[in-house]
């Protein structure tokens, strides 16, 4: 089930609120937490019921080990064997279901050979679901779980709660079970809910109007990437850039929005990455549960920085590398994460020579890498990619649109090419919309860098007519696009 579809509007949501603040009044607590977990486990079976199974059984494993974790002696013998248990067969689930087939054709690729296996179909969240349960059973290992009362019915809505379960925020322990037994969360909240629905419409509306629309130019660019020219290739290249972040940081404000509706504060998941002057900031800010989830559980476990300079970088790769694989099974990703890691590896080793950038260029260098980056991400190939980003930087030549022979000649001393827009060579699709991909492309670079973002425009919201109109005019016009329903891009990671 969508966030963006009629049925979850216009009937799962409101049932499920209905629900629960239902219970909530009677004073049924426990039933209004089951009310919960039951609708949170249909939104998920909704998509494909056999694998409703599968995390049903994660749910119950991860969550007898991390009890039995917890009750062991504290950095006991007993308690790391059941902790790496614990890590090992959530970690093979996933390698099984998401990389035995990358596996197997990396294989059949090298070594020439033809080993077949049935088609195995990624079961929707596996990835983030399993890591919010690795993360639990370390916490337990550490004994931080001991002090606080995680039945079985607490436990499994703290894993499959539906704003986040499908693509985030990645949530700790800490940040959700706790707040599953204030009892004012189960009184209804107008204050946040009025709150939780204007941050819902925001994300719905950066989905639906922004990514969606843009995502035409990323297809005809990506799909044609041995033809694509100078200015496509940054089209194409730009077009992904905005549509991966308007499309999940949309996703995550809807997720935030949801759970404020039924009182739960779920953490932010982006801060304006695109204002980032570093990439260090940018990790910082961009898919933020995830950089604390590969901080606080691979890299600082790997020695962080404790251990030398050296180390410090080789852990930075390693993690950034195991980050890209996260994101799915493929060269491209792996490539990905490890150009992320030599970007941390430049920018910590510049960090020591204490020769700060000023801050236009330092964000001018950090957005130019994360766009060359995004390339090699959206691409099939790494051979795709690599034919973009050569487009992008003019080996295969530099047409610019103007007049041979007008103000802007002097540039063809330098190996660029004039021509008029009319006779500029463009894919079909681009054809009859280069101008306006261009202008719109150039308004979003502005509106990222210079705009407030959704939770600084929730910290100014007041309840006034103006507010209840604007936020009425959005949500009305992504209602009537909905004929048009996508999935969001993380769904597949």
């Amino acid at each position: 089930m969508l966030f963006n579809s009629y049925i979850f509007i216009f009937l799962f949501l409101p049932i499920t609120l209905i629900g629960f603040f239902t219970l909530g009044k009677l004073k049924l607590i426990k039933l209004a937490k089951i009310w919960l977990l039951v609708t949170s486990l249909f939104f998920y079976g909704y998509w494909n019921p056999p694998y409703l199974i599968l995390m049903v059984v994660s749910i119950l494993f991860n969550y007898q080990i991390g009890r039995s974790i917890a009750f062991a002696k504290l950095g006991s013998k007993q308690a790391k064997i059941l902790l790496w248990t614990g890590i090992g067969i959530n970690l093979a689930s996933i390698c099984y279901y998401k990389y035995a087939n990358f596996f197997l054709s990396t294989v059949n690729d090298v070594f020439k050979a033809n080993i077949t296996l049935n088609e195995i179909f990624l079961p929707l969240a596996i990835s983030f679901y399993t890591f919010t349960q690795i993360a639990y059973l370390v916490d337990a290992y550490r004994g931080e779980t001991k002090e606080v009362n995680y039945d079985v019915i607490t436990y499994s809505l703290f894993v499959v709660f539906f704003p986040q379960l499908v693509a985030g925020p990645i949530l700790r322990h800490d940040e959700l079970i706790p707040q599953l037994h204030k009892l004012r969360n189960f009184v209804f909240s107008q204050k946040n809910f009025a709150y939780g629905l204007t941050l819902f419409s925001l994300g719905l509306s950066k989905k639906v109007l922004i990514a969606d629309n843009i995502s035409p130019w990323v297809a005809t660019v990506f799909n044609h990437s041995n033809e694509v020219t100078f200015i496509e290739a940054w089209v194409g290249a730009l077009s992904y850039t905005f549509q991966l972040y308007f499309d999940f940081s949309g996703y995550s404000d809807m997720a935030i929005g949801l759970g404020l509706m039924f009182n739960i504060r779920l953490p932010i998941n982006f801060n304006s990455p695109y204002k980032a002057i570093s990439i260090s900031d940018f990790w910082r800010r961009w898919h933020i549960t995830l950089s604390n989830f590969l901080r606080d559980y691979l890299y600082i476990p790997l020695g962080g920085s404790r251990q030398g300079e050296l180390r410090r970088y080789i852990n930075l790769l390693t993690t950034m590398l195991l980050g890209g694989l996260w994101h799915g099974a493929g060269w491209t990703f792996v490539i990905w994460g490890g150009l992320h890691g030599i970007y941390l590896v430049i920018n910590h080793w510049w960090r020591k020579l204490k020769q700060p950038l000023p801050a236009f260029l330092g964000w001018s260098i950090t957005f130019l890498a994360v766009i060359f980056s995004w390339v090699l991400f959206r691409a099939q190939t790494l051979a795709d990619g690599l034919e973009i980003i050569q487009a992008m930087v003019g080996i295969k030549g530099i047409v610019l649109p103007g007049e041979p022979q007008g103000k802007l000649a002097l540039l063809t001393n330098f190996g660029l090419e004039l021509k008029r827009w009319s006779q500029l060579n463009y894919l079909p699709l681009l054809n009859g919309s280069k101008t306006m991909s261009i202008l719109v492309l150039i308004s979003l670079i502005f509106s990222v860098k210079l705009l407030p973002n959704t939770q600084e425009l929730l910290a100014k919201m007041k309840p006034t007519w103006w507010w209840a109109t604007w936020v009425g005019l959005s949500a009305s016009m992504c209602l009537l696009s909905l004929n048009r329903v996508s999935e969001f891009l993380y769904f597949q990671f």
